[in-house]
């Protein structure tokens, strides 16, 4: 499975990349105000400076809604870099604009996606990734996990190439179970990717081990 960072935050996509476990990025103008990015050409830029952190894909999102000006706007964010991976609304001429844009040789992501439906249409319009929220489903009293076993059943059954991109990841235990599911991909934020890291039994022996080796050294 590979693994995303979700956020604009460079310092923390560099430190994902210097781990060695970041695959790509994704990001929103979300969390692009909330690192201070205001401005057409600073957005711009911040992508850019994106790129060059990461090997992987980086999703970039247009704020268009018709056809006509998401094309327009998603193919001047694929123009930036090769990395760039335009993020299209789940909306009937995102849809239409996720065709185009496959046609053109564009990767693309379908965001906002809630269910097994809405990522058939995806998929059917031949979308690279495809982003099931899983977290906001959550926070509804609705399991997000089970639609992407749905999504999984259901390409799997027809063969489409589109990658489960699990997003709106709350915490660790969401990445581990959209692995035991299948899920291609899971975009979080580092502090989530890094709760991966975290056992008390670690912890323990480790600090056992070192003890040891303090007393060992002390003879």
């Amino acid at each position: 499975m590979k693994f995303f960072i979700d956020t604009a935050n460079l310092s923390q996509i560099k430190e994902a990349h210097d781990m060695g476990v970041l695959d790509g990025v994704t990001t929103n103008p979300s969390l692009m105000a909330k690192e201070g990015i205001t401005g057409h050409d600073n957005i711009i830029n911040h992508y850019k400076a994106i790129c060059e952190i990461t090997d992987g894909d980086v999703s970039a999102e247009v704020i268009a809604t018709t056809f006509d000006e998401i094309v327009t706007e998603g193919e001047a964010l694929a123009k930036l870099h090769k990395r760039i991976v335009v993020k299209v609304p789940m909306i009937k001429d995102g849809v239409k604009a996720i065709k185009y844009f496959t046609s053109k040789g564009i990767k693309t992501n379908c965001t906002l996606v809630f269910s097994a439906g809405q990522a058939l249409l995806a998929a059917k319009a031949g979308a690279t990734y495809v982003s099931p929220f899983i977290g906001r489903l959550d926070d509804i009293s609705t399991d997000g996990l089970t639609l992407i076993e749905d999504i999984r059943t259901i390409y799997d059954n027809y063969g489409y190439t589109t990658q489960i991109l699990a997003a709106s990841v709350r915490h660790s235990m969401h990445i581990v179970e959209c692995a035991k599911l299948g899920a291609d991909v899971v975009t979080a934020p580092l502090s989530v990717i890094a709760g991966l890291l975290k056992h008390p039994l670690t912890d323990n022996g480790l600090a056992q081990f070192l003890a040891d080796y303090a007393k060992a050294a002390a003879k």
